[in-house]
């Protein structure tokens, strides 16, 4: 994949998210700015920054279908004729197959399991709401406290928070930072 895949998916989360959702845009360049330190340590960094920039697209008022961001975002991108792969890593992001079971939605799109994945997961877990890095931990517990313990975001996370932390974990090790 080229740069140019980046410049593009760049300018389509700032199209549909930045005046709609501006909270959400400056969490996902944020999001973009942790996934290029990762860019690296990937079989294709390009892919991980598009993907990075391009998880919450779903969250684009225009684009709510199903009102499931993962899904709402990875069947805009497969409409629009992006790569499976992109397609996949937009609907996978972060466990989302956890929230999805309890959601009573399938996937369509297999989770890759491999390091690149675990750097998207990384970067959407290490990266606060404005856009600020943070530990794993720490946004769990924000998320928890932003959605309240019953909700199906916090239920799903709680349950998926093993294998967020172990990703994460993974990527940090290859990025060579201590964590405590």
């Amino acid at each position: 994949m080229a740069d140019h895949l980046v410049t593009w998916a760049a300018e389509l989360a700032r199209t549909k998210l930045e005046s709609s959702l501006p909270r959400r845009w400056t969490h996902v360049a944020g999001v973009a700015r942790q996934a290029a330190r990762a860019a690296d340590l990937v079989d294709d960094g390009d892919l991980l920054v598009a993907a990075a920039w391009l998880h919450d697209v779903g969250y684009a008022p225009d684009l709510v279908q199903i009102g499931f961001h993962p899904v709402d975002g990875a069947r805009f991108l497969e409409a629009q004729g992006v790569d499976n792969r992109l397609c996949a890593l937009v609907a996978n992001h972060s466990c989302a197959c956890v929230e999805a079971r309890r959601r009573g939605l399938e996937l369509d799109w297999q989770d890759e399991q491999t390091p690149l994945r675990d750097a998207l997961w990384w970067a959407d877990m290490t990266t606060t709401p404005d856009g600020q890095q943070t530990g794993v931990q720490d946004r769990i517990n924000e998320v928890n406290a932003r959605y309240g313990i019953e909700h199906v975001v916090t239920l799903s996370l709680n349950e998926a928070a093993p294998e967020l932390i172990a990703a994460a974990s993974r990527t940090e090790t290859h990025l060579g930072i201590v964590t405590h």
